[in-house]
């Protein structure tokens, strides 16, 4: 059952907003965003950690023998998933992973790419994919979350459909 749960991380942090940019007749992939950043985008540079996530519907992904769903999904995650993390450079480039600095972390990724942030809409281009999330600041700037909404597999194999929120805290 720990691997639905990084499934559904890995579905989370990948979102679904993702559009091909390469076409079967040749077409040309998306090419990297370039140049210097907005005012509006400095400041999302540095690192973020995943520090929250809330769903409104309460689901049990826990391997742990009980039925104790919650709308803490971030409580019921393990060390390793709970590790994950953005950094986003001033080049416009940025990673997506999960600390390695868990002992018995499995399937660890790290994904790189170039970022962009128009308004409130963060796109991302990897490997001739765009992706695109609608991210919120709080008010002091060092949050940002992205709501949307998913289907997960609790532990019991029952799926639930609902809204999750992912907060993201910038380290110092």
């Amino acid at each position: 059952m720990k691997k639905n749960a990084f499934m559904c991380l890995a579905v989370l942090v990948t979102g679904i907003f993702i559009t091909s940019c390469n076409s079967d007749d040749g077409g040309d992939c998306l090419g990297d965003f370039t140049g210097a950043l907005t005012e509006n985008e400095q400041k999302l540079t540095g690192t973020w950690i995943l520090s929250s996530i809330v769903s409104i519907e309460e689901v049990d992904i826990t391997d742990d023998g009980e039925d104790n769903p919650s709308n803490n999904i971030y409580a019921q995650y393990s060390d390793c998933q709970k590790s994950t993390f953005y950094t986003f450079n001033s080049d416009r480039t940025y990673q997506i992973g999960q600390s390695q600095s868990f002992e018995g972390c499995e399937n660890v990724l790290t994904t790189e790419g170039t970022w962009q942030l128009s308004s409130q809409t963060l796109g991302m281009v990897r490997n001739c994919l765009l992706q695109n999330i609608v991210i919120n600041f709080s008010a002091d700037e060092t949050n940002f979350y992205f709501s949307d909404n998913y289907t997960v597999t609790e532990v019991d194999g029952n799926t639930v459909q609902t809204d999750i929120t992912f907060t993201y805290t910038l380290t110092p």
